[in-house]
């Protein structure tokens, strides 16, 4: 029962962020002249019918107060606006651009974690080994490598050899699974390794300081002179506790990647969230925006209440009352 108390108040605490991002959002946009509001809300579809049809249809004439509440009338309706520019519900925009955003953040997050950890737990064991050594120096490469240049590298000394002997199961662009895993996979396979490389490089080295502080910590050593093996102290204590500032990390990042991995979805011709917010503000499309910050804020709410229920898994000295 505890737990289910604990989830029930951090839901709670989430609607209340998502409802302060959503206020802020409005009154950043809306509290302004009805004109500009139209006029911006229309965006590049902007013509004087069209200007007069978005102030009859959001009732912008109508007093702030109301105009706030019919927002969140909406958003509980789950209805975030129209998109004059495309002609369809910011709804059906999202509907279309989620999927590959979310395929390429939860497989990206699966190979920097594998990877990151493997490596930085093999680091920590074996400081200043040779393997340690060349870890580091990865460590630096995947830090200094820009994610598009990962990307064009990929696509040029993989994609495109490939492609051209006739080999067609890597590829770019973006196939749901529901295509079938392989598909899938294939299109993906390059966007993941490219978003997971810069990511791998961070948790290799914060997993690696946080197990050589926790290696030092008077606990060990006492597990040490109780006769515990090497490998239990190792996983069942030392690296257990390493994990919490990892974890902590994750909640922040997967969050803000679902946001919007605008660089790989643009390299890679995926679309998804970020690539459409990106097209929005150029276009001036004002509903795609807030729908975007308000799905964005949606995702990292989501992401920490999962790392928290983690976090207590892992750390038996956080209680979950």
């Amino acid at each position: 029962m505890a737990i289910v108390g604990y989830l029930i108040r951090r839901i709670l605490s989430g609607l209340v962020v998502v409802w302060l991002v959503a206020t802020a959002s409005f009154f950043l946009f809306f509290a302004r002249p009805v004109e500009t509001v139209a006029r911006q809300l229309a965006g590049r579809a902007a013509t004087p019918q069209v200007i007069n049809e978005v102030i009859q249809n959001l009732g912008l004439n109508q007093p702030i107060l109301t105009q706030y509440w019919h927002f969140l009338d909406n958003l509980l309706h789950g209805n975030l606006g129209f998109s004059y520019y495309t002609g369809q519900t910011v709804d059906q925009v999202l509907k279309a651009d989620l999927p590959p955003t979310i395929s390429l953040v939860i497989g990206a997050t699966i190979l920097w974690l594998v990877f990151g950890l493997g490596v930085g737990i093999i680091s920590a064991t074996r400081a200043r080994s040779l393997f340690d050594r060349v870890a580091s120096v990865g460590v630096l490469i995947g830090l200094s490598l820009p994610v598009f240049v990962t990307g064009e590298l990929l696509i040029l000394f993989i994609f495109q050899p490939l492609y051209s002997h006739g080999f067609h199961w890597i590829n770019t662009g973006y196939v749901g699974i529901t295509s079938g895993i392989v598909p899938f996979v294939g299109h993906m396979i390059l966007p993941w390794i490219t978003l997971a490389t810069v990511q791998a490089a961070v948790y290799t080295r914060l997993s690696r300081g946080q197990l050589l502080e926790t290696l030092g910590e008077d606990y060990i050593r006492t597990a040490r002179s109780k006769g515990l093996s090497e490998r239990r102290i190792l996983y069942r204590h030392a690296v257990r506790a390493a994990l919490t500032p990892v974890v902590s990390q994750l909640g922040v990042d997967v969050g803000t990647l679902l946001g919007g991995a605008v660089v790989v979805e643009t390299v890679f011709g995926l679309g998804g969230v970020g690539q459409v917010a990106l097209e929005a503000v150029d276009q001036d499309n004002l509903p795609v925006i807030i729908g975007t910050v308000i799905i964005a804020a949606v995702f990292v709410v989501f992401a920490n209440i999962v790392v928290d229920l983690v976090y207590a898994a892992l750390d038996p000295r956080v209680r979950i009352t």
